[in-house]
């Protein structure tokens, strides 16, 4: 079975999060030790495979893989970002973060601004949060009427049913985090110097809007997960665990895209005969 079948949640079907150990390892290697040594020989094909699809997307080939990370603050999407993402080409790669909405992006549809960074053919797009914020943070805040979040599942469902047929490979990942350790996490940062800069006082306001942010959540992993769009569920309590899932994840969507050097569109005798020529 590939991780792809043990972690994905079943499209249309409830979701209740309280059912899943975000301390799980499913089909992982025996230990972290061995996690860790499989990532490593993971990211040398990963980083084989990412070559092969920018070079397909020089030659006209359109596809291309948009990793969505989505998770509750210190899950760890900027840290998979630096561990995943980090051993790849950044030539390659389009990351972008989403924050709070600029005035101008408030001044379209909520999925203006995410059209704007999308990857481009070749490319490996990265979102460490999305365009999933407005059904998230927007409820959450109720920042919009429960009618229009209700109707943004909808048209999110479309956009990603758009990208898919426009060849773009979806890879939506939600970090698992349990609320005990999110605790931990965030003493943590207050603990060491050196992490004051991650910690802002309002984490802790948001902390105590847990229950109604894993509501929203449900509800998102249940109503914008497809085929094409299907969501995985990564337990994110082990870095060493999240980081290695979303490894493997990439790895088997890279491999069934299968990318192609393109073959020479010159003659390549001809060009080494003159160059040799040449003094």
């Amino acid at each position: 079975m590939t991780l792809r079948e043990l972690l994905r949640l079943p499209p249309g079907e409830p979701v209740d999060l309280a059912g899943y150990d975000a301390r799980a390892t499913p089909g992982a290697p025996d230990g972290k030790e061995a996690a860790q040594a499989d990532r490593e020989r993971m990211a040398r094909r990963l980083a084989g495979l990412q070559e092969r699809l920018w070079a397909a997307g020089t030659a006209g080939d359109h596809r291309r893989v948009l990793l969505v990370l989505q998770g509750m603050d210190t899950s760890g999407k900027g840290g998979t970002v630096k561990h995943v993402i980090g051993q790849l080409n950044p030539s390659g790669c389009r990351i972008h973060a989403f924050k709070a909405p600029t005035e101008e992006e408030r001044a379209h549809d909520f999925l203006w601004r995410v059209r704007r960074v999308l990857p481009e053919p070749g490319e490996i797009g990265i979102f460490d949060r999305s365009h999933y914020e407005d059904v998230l943070i927007a409820r959450v805040r109720q920042l919009a009427p429960p009618a229009e979040i209700g109707s943004r599942h909808g048209l999110i469902n479309d956009f990603e049913r758009e990208l898919a047929e426009d060849g773009v490979t979806l890879v939506k990942c939600f970090l698992h985090l349990s609320y005990e350790e999110q605790k931990r996490r965030l003493l943590r940062r207050l603990d060491r110097p050196d992490k004051h800069w991650k910690f802002h006082p309002s984490d802790i306001d948001e902390r105590a809007l847990w229950p109604a942010y894993q509501e929203a959540y449900e509800l998102a992993l249940e109503r914008c997960a497809a085929p094409h769009a299907p969501w995985y569920l990564v337990p994110a309590d082990r870095k060493w665990y999240r980081n290695w899932a979303v490894s493997r994840l990439l790895l088997e969507h890279l491999r069934e895209l299968d990318p192609r050097y393109p073959e020479a569109g010159f003659d390549v005798a001809e060009s080494r005969e003159r160059l040799l020529k040449q003094a």
